[in-house]
């Protein structure tokens, strides 16, 4: 068995690292985890003031959760990757679809570990991205060969998702607020394509209205809130 690997050090010493999550027991659990090896330097409940936070601060890592108010995590964390890129990005939520994790790692995060399996996995999980590594809990990759899954590269396309790549395009739009004689417009097909694509995307989600879709976009980071 392979040793872990050593974190990255802060100038002072340790990691700086950021939490965000909605709940304040949830924060102060994680806290009380990690502040051993690591300076817990902020907190946040939303994911606006996350942002605000890791631009002024700007930790080694922010752990962060997926559903938060005001700024969902997945845009967050890729807003904070676009302007911090080297701010590495860990999820640490109960959300357990894979389609969440292929979202997660394609929008700059290193590691998605679940809430159930935090007590023992955030250290491990927070030590492998800061080494620059991806750490996915092992439950999250039942079914993924060992010989597939390199940490060291990042498994995004292990996780596949329910939708292709035209109908995500649809979706964001839709939930953009387009309507499908604009989204034809902006994508160079006819409305009864997007009629069709539509019908296609509602069919594989489970969804029913355009409401629907456009909730199910924010919460998976395909829009911003």
């Amino acid at each position: 068995m392979s040793t872990a690997p050593t974190p990255v050090r802060s100038l002072a010493g340790r990691p700086k690292i950021i939490l965000a999550d909605d709940h304040g027991l949830i924060l102060e659990g994680l806290k009380g985890l990690l502040e051993k090896d690591f300076d817990v330097i902020a907190t946040a409940t939303n994911g606006r003031d996350l942002i605000t936070e890791a631009e002024l601060l700007k930790p080694d890592a922010v752990l962060l959760d997926v559903s938060m108010p005001v700024l969902n995590g997945m845009e967050a964390a890729r807003q904070i990757k676009n302007r911090e890129p080297r701010i590495k990005i860990l999820f640490i939520t109960q959300k357990a679809d894979r389609e969440y994790v292929q979202t997660a790692l394609r929008f700059g995060a290193s590691g998605y570990i679940l809430k159930q399996a935090a007590v023992n996995e955030v250290g491990p999980a927070l030590r492998e991205v800061l080494s620059g590594r991806y750490y996915v809990s092992p439950v999250l990759r039942k079914g993924i060969p060992d010989a597939l899954y390199d940490p060291t590269r990042n498994p995004s396309e292990l996780f596949g998702q329910k939708l292709t790549p035209r109908q995500r395009q649809v979706l964001q739009l839709l939930a953009e607020g387009k309507s499908n004689k604009e989204i034809a417009g902006i994508l160079n097909v006819s409305v009864k394509t997007v009629d069709f694509h539509k019908a296609g995307i509602m069919e594989e989600l489970g969804l029913r209205s355009t409401a629907e879709l456009t909730r199910y976009a924010i919460e998976h980071g395909i829009v911003g809130e």
